[in-house]
């Protein structure tokens, strides 16, 4: 399989509450390489950062080294008291993300405006 490297596009948008979330939204494969692409940009987010929205409905390919990428991410957010809800990823990683333990990091949702509105339920 080629690696087809990992994008992300980082938008600020105001949930229902008119609070700020950042939505970063991955595309591409998620692996050992995708380390500049998930932990740079996590860590080039604003440390006025409180709600974090992650779009997995791009990825292509996830392998164990990139869910341990995102594990990083989230539990670095945790520690922040940052807050973040993830939607698009299929059913299949879903059941590995809740495998791994990445739900006590993160609420899984089906679409975008189920977990923006998780934001403010």
């Amino acid at each position: 399989m080629a690696d087809k490297g990992t994008q992300v596009k980082m938008e600020e948008i105001n949930a229902a509450d008119a609070q700020p979330v950042t939505i970063l939204r991955f595309a591409g494969d998620i692996t050992s390489a995708s380390q500049a692409a998930v932990l740079g940009t996590y860590q080039g987010l604003a440390e006025t950062t409180r709600r974090i929205l992650i779009d997995f409905s791009k990825v292509e390919y996830l392998n164990s080294s990139g869910i341990a990428l995102v594990i990083q991410m989230m539990i670095a957010a945790n520690k922040k008291g940052q807050v973040i809800q993830s939607f698009g990823l299929t059913p299949h990683f879903q059941k590995v993300f809740t495998m791994v333990g990445i739900t006590r990091y993160s609420k899984l949702h089906a679409d975008e405006a189920t977990a923006l509105g998780a934001f403010t339920a």
